[in-house]
């Protein structure tokens, strides 16, 4: 099933330190929610995954800890596991939270925005760490919805939620882009946790498809979902359909759906990727800022 959560239970800060680090408890998501809520574009994956779970769950695939001032009044959170995310309002909350993320042996990567995961990533090698792979990735938004062209909001692609039987269609795909992106291919290191996660998404209607004639034409995966924002994630079409607008016509399909229930939609795209950044761009997304990625060594990484 799915991976453990990671569990460092010691708070961390030296003695003369005016802030502190402690794990996070579900009494306080509130707190945390209207924290993260600030910048709900950088801090949707996170606000998701508690909005979901809760604070402290194995579906979260770590552990979330807070820095607090001597007040107690939050300077930053960050999810330290599988994904090791963060976000703060201080340069002291950001070292105390690498400091913590140092001791995490199940981390597979680093994410957010460059600065800060420069900064992170400076404290965190303090104990030696290196890093496999690294891809900085250029963050995407899409607020107003563009719409589909001769085509009517009722979605006459056949564009809709993937259905529990159509599992086995979706995750071959999921899987080639993760291998793609990290170089892990889930369904090798990790095939029990990665169907469960993939069906997971399913049954929270979360995975949007278009199939015919039982053949995967179109997939797109909604990561996060929170009331601000959304985040899109395996967005893929079938090589003998990308031409001909036939992928712009799906993507302005569900995004023009999406934006029914959120204020905006995200996501990240290789900075390498000229055909997937001009691609987007034709579905109406704009760049908003860069993004860093640290993969950690294999020997680290126990799940995908």
């Amino acid at each position: 099933m799915l991976a453990s959560t990671t569990s460092i239970t010691q708070e961390r800060a030296p003695q003369s330190s005016p802030v502190y680090v402690k794990p996070l408890a579900n009494n306080e998501q509130s707190e945390v929610l209207q924290f993260l809520s600030q910048r709900a574009i950088h801090t949707v994956s996170m606000m998701s995954l508690i909005q979901d779970n809760g604070v402290v769950h194995p579906f979260n695939r770590g552990t979330f800890y807070g820095c607090r001032d001597t007040n107690g009044q939050l300077e930053g959170v960050a999810l330290v596991g599988h994904a090791t995310l963060m976000e703060t309002v201080s340069d002291r909350a950001l070292s105390l939270l690498a400091q913590v993320a140092q001791q995490c042996p199940t981390t597979h990567l680093i994410m957010g925005e460059k600065e800060r995961v420069a900064e992170f990533w400076s404290h965190y090698t303090s104990a030696g760490r290196r890093h496999r792979l690294a891809c900085r990735e250029w963050l995407y938004e899409l607020d107003s919805p563009v719409a589909p062209p001769n085509v009517t909001v009722a979605s006459a692609s056949g564009l809709r939620p993937a259905m529990a039987k159509e599992l086995e269609l979706v995750m071959p795909v999921q899987a080639e882009l993760a291998f793609a992106e990290s170089g892990i291919n889930p369904m090798q290191v990790d095939p029990n946790g990665f169907r469960a996660r993939c069906l997971r998404r399913i049954e929270q209607q979360r995975t949007w498809v278009v199939v015919e004639d039982d053949r995967l034409i179109f997939k797109a995966d909604v990561i996060s979902k929170t009331s601000p924002v959304f985040y899109l994630e395996g967005i893929w079409t079938r090589e003998d359909r990308r031409h001909n607008g036939n992928s712009v016509k799906f993507m302005n399909e569900l995004t023009h759906k999406l934006l029914e229930d959120t204020k905006s939609i995200c996501l990240l795209v290789n900075e390498t990727n000229k055909t997937a950044q001009s691609f987007y761009r034709k579905c109406g997304f704009r760049f908003r800022a860069t993004y860093e990625t640290i993969f950690l060594p294999r020997k680290e990484f126990l799940r995908n």
